[in-house]
Formats: C-alpha cells, structure tokens, sequence
C-alpha cells in the first residue's frame, strides 16, 4: 500500500493564503507519485484531527509562526509521526533572524551588519541613518519588509503594526537578488530575482508576473561558487534538514575589488514549493521534476532523533 501523506496546510499565520497554495500545489503533485493524501487546514485542535488520521508522513506545507518555527515540528515529534524539512532546533534558529544571524557570523558567513530596535527608537530615529531594510524578527515570505529611504515621512512602525515591540533593522545593501536551494546537503543552483517592485517583497514572490527568475544566475563563477557553498554552510551550521533555501543579496555596485561582495541574508526553512517556486525551478534545472522532488522529502521524513 502507498503511504498516506497528511499534507498540513492553511495555518493562522499572516502567510495562510500562500501555505494553501504550496499545500495545494504538493497535495496534487504527491498523489500523481502514488501518494495516498489528505490535505488537512491545520487549526488549533491539529493533535486530534491527526489522531483520527493516522497519517504515516506529515507533510509541513505550512508558513510563518507555528508551522516553521518549531511549534507544529515538536508537537510532530511528541505525537511520532515523521516530517518533511528541519526539525525543532533547526527551524526555531532560522525564524528567530537575530539569532541565526549572530550563528552565521560565527561561522564566518558574511551577513549585513544589524540591530535589534525598539519600536520607540525605531520612530524616534535612534538608528541607522537611511537607507536601511526594517523587518520584522519572526515573519517569512518578506512580510513586513520595508527599505526605509531619505525622505520616507512614516515608518510603518507607526501605528497598527502586529509584528511585536521590537524590529530588526540592517544596513541596505544594493545590488542584485540571489537566491539559492539545497536539498540533501547540496546546492541546486542560483537564481537571480529582478522585479519592478524594487525588492523581492510579498507582492513579487507572488502576485502574477510579480518577479522575474534567471537561472542559472549570470555571474561571475567565482560568486555562484561562493553562494553555493554559504547556503550549504548555513544549512549545516543550523542543523537543518531535508529542503532550505538561501537568500542573498550581491554588491556589484562598487567592484574595486573585482567582483564585488556576496551577503547571506537569511535562511528559509520552509521555502515556498508550488511547481514554479523557486526551489522546484531549480529542482528541475537539475533534472528533478516536482512530483519526484517532494517524494523524496516523503521518504526522508523523519522525527528529531
């Protein structure tokens, strides 16, 4: 008999509508692999829906707080049923930006100078002097991601913010977007973003045509040798498991070193895995289709040990 496959989706967090569509997406995908599935919108009475299923693999198709910060993943854990990506270390380090930020440098990965704020200071201007990138410390998939210029006359901190009392705020690097997936410990390839909205925020990672992708990445082989090993450093230094992806941003502005300076931004633990998403491009650029991608993910399962 196939596995039954619970795919957990949906969610209470500000990135629900883009969980349903990767839970969407892999649900499809799994059962055309032969999967046995169940698609489950996962709400806060998730033990015992999963008690009812027996479910032998969960897949976390989830995003933001609770399905990627450890939470969904210990609860997993205590119930025995193996999962799909990192575990609860893993993915509790790589939500908590400031945090995994501080390991990465200690590891000697190359990432932008930052500053955990207040929100007080942050409107009062006890800070870096624009242009600077203000984010929340906890969210995924851009949200609340802000590049503060000179001139900007309201700081989204004002106001209605619900992202917590204290903020992330970095220097802003220009140059170009990068991005880099790795599975099994290896790297698939880089991808450069572009995309009229400046950034690749919320309304470019998915609003139709939002962002266009170019892979392999036109660079320097030196810099897409250099963006593969970080993602694969930064997997490994986190513990993670399974899927990551890698966000980079590389300064080609000022190359009087030569080829100018790569930073890691952050890791994504639970990158997004429609067909066209990122990690599946690259997936497929390395000759493995979707469906067969997430069966591999399947048949790793596992819980922390």
């Amino acid at each position: 008999m196939s596995k039954h496959v619970a795919v957990l989706m949906g969610g209470w967090s500000a990135e629900r509508q883009v969980s349903l569509s990767t839970g969407n997406a892999c649900a499809s995908a799994l059962r055309s692999a032969g999967y046995r599935v169940t698609e489950v919108d996962v709400d806060r009475s998730i033990a015992q829906t999963l008690a009812k299923l027996h479910p032998d693999v969960c897949f976390n198709a989830l995003h933001g707080p609770f399905g990627e910060d450890g939470n969904i993943q210990g609860l997993l854990n205590i119930i025995g049923i193996p999962y799909t990506h990192s575990g609860v270390q893993a993915s509790a380090l790589a939500m908590d930006k400031p945090r995994s930020k501080r390991i990465f440098k200690s590891a000697g990965l190359r990432c932008p100078d930052g500053v955990v704020c207040s929100r007080d200071d942050t409107i009062a201007g006890n800070t870096y002097d624009p242009p600077y990138v203000l984010k929340p410390i906890n969210q995924g998939s851009s949200v609340g991601v802000h590049i503060i210029r000179a001139g900007d006359n309201h700081l989204p901190v004002i106001g209605d913010w619900p992202f917590g009392e204290e903020v992330l705020l970095e220097p802003y690097i220009p140059g170009r977007e990068l991005t880099v997936g790795v599975f099994d410990g290896n790297a698939f390839c880089v991808t450069e973003i572009t995309s009229d909205h400046g950034f690749y925020n919320y309304e470019a990672k998915y609003e139709e045509g939002g962002s266009v992708h170019l892979l392999p990445a036109p660079l320097p082989s030196a810099i897409t040798e250099e963006a593969q090993s970080m993602a694969i450093r930064a997997h490994e230094v986190l513990g993670c498991r399974g899927v990551t992806r890698c966000d980079f941003r590389y300064d080609d502005t000022d190359d009087r070193e030569g080829e100018g300076r790569l930073y890691l931004l952050e890791i994504n633990t639970q990158p997004g895995m429609t067909a066209t998403s990122l990690v599946p491009e690259q997936a497929v650029f390395r000759g493995i289709p979707f469906p067969t991608l997430l069966s591999r993910m399947v048949e790793d399962a596992q819980c922390d040990l």
